[in-house]
């Protein structure tokens, strides 16, 4: 049995009977996205912004205006669930959906002067979070870390998807 809220190491006795030789990579991933994300709640909470808002923020900040489709795609949303954060980041002014004058089905989200504030107010505490935990996990292996992360996407884009019909 795991201790202090870990995932069970290798070698679990009752994953093995069930059949399972690897450990639960999504379930690691999930308690490492914890542990990260963990870190700058506080900051968001006390700002009023969901983390799924601030993941948009952040997108639009780096990426500039894009259609919802786009938005979903990057932060890894449904498409019902961006239409929903769109609707209430609209009503609190953090972003302003504009149709597209060449065709008016699409439309394209931008951030507003009001959330750039946010950014840029919240930017030296999220900027602080993460050199605390570059800090603590140390500079080589946080460069190693990103490295893994975009070489793990980059491969992982390249696996076809189960089908689940086995």
């Amino acid at each position: 049995m795991s201790t202090k809220g870990q995932p069970p190491k290798p070698g679990d006795p009752a994953a093995r009977q069930a059949g399972f030789r690897h450990r639960n990579l999504p379930l690691l991933l999930l308690h490492a996205r914890e542990g990260i994300i963990g870190q700058f709640r506080p900051i968001l909470n006390a700002h009023g912004v969901t983390e799924q808002q601030w993941r948009i923020v952040r997108a639009l900040l780096e990426r500039g205006p894009m259609e919802p489709r786009q938005i979903g795609a990057v932060c890894r949303f449904s498409s019902p669930a961006v239409t929903g954060m769109l609707a209430r980041m609209d009503d609190l002014g953090l972003v302003t959906r504009e149709r597209q004058a060449q065709d008016a089905r699409r439309v394209t989200v931008k951030l507003t002067p009001r959330s750039r504030a946010l950014a840029a107010e919240l930017a030296p505490q999220i900027e602080a979070v993460y050199q605390r935990i570059e800090d603590h996990i140390g500079p080589e292996f946080t460069e190693r870390f990103y490295a893994t992360l975009d070489e793990v996407i980059g491969l992982l884009g390249e696996l076809p998807p189960v089908d689940g019909a086995d």
